[in-house]
């Protein structure tokens, strides 16, 4: 038997023991169980808490942007973090009022405060601006270059295997 043959064989039984390893005790029969299970009981929703509760998150960041000068609100940079704590907060209150996320009332929520924020960061007309020349060309190149690489591969390895046969 060839040593590569042989390495593969060695390769091949190791794999099979190794899934037959992570696979014990897996069976679908044995670990879980048929009987359906009955719906948990979940509270409903208290949706007057939960305004209040938005609220509360809305006011932090009021107060958060608030530090923040007015004319970089339209630049998310300068605010992701604010923006970041003010979407968990709302999840985070309308799991604990055993509401989903997002729901209506907290979309109208944040739909005033995009409203009161953000209502003049949209641009009549969105201005397209090409890339640096170096970015442009390394966009361009890199498909090239991999084209090329890959014609040559392919002609490399069709002369080659005639070579071994």
């Amino acid at each position: 038997m060839d040593t590569n043959e042989f390495a593969v064989l060695k390769l091949f039984v190791v794999g099979i023991l190794v899934n037959a390893w992570m696979m014990r005790g897996l069976s679908a029969a044995d670990s879980f169980n048929i009987e359906p299970t009955p719906p948990r009981p979940r509270k409903p929703c208290n949706e007057s808490r939960l305004k209040w509760e938005v609220e509360v998150c809305g006011e932090e960041f009021k107060r958060d942007m608030g530090h923040i000068d007015p004319h970089y609100w339209c630049n998310l940079t300068h605010f992701i973090s604010e923006y970041h704590l003010f979407t968990v907060c709302t999840e985070t209150k309308s799991q604990m009022v055993s509401c989903y996320w997002p729901n209506p009332l907290v979309e109208s929520y944040i739909i005033r405060i995009h409203k009161h924020f953000f209502s003049n960061c949209t641009m009549d007309q969105v201005v397209w601006v090409d890339p640096p020349d170096d970015t442009l060309t390394l966009l361009i190149l890199i498909p090239v270059f991999l084209t090329l690489a890959m014609i040559a591969l392919v002609v490399w390895c069709s002369k080659r295997s005639d070579n071994l046969a």
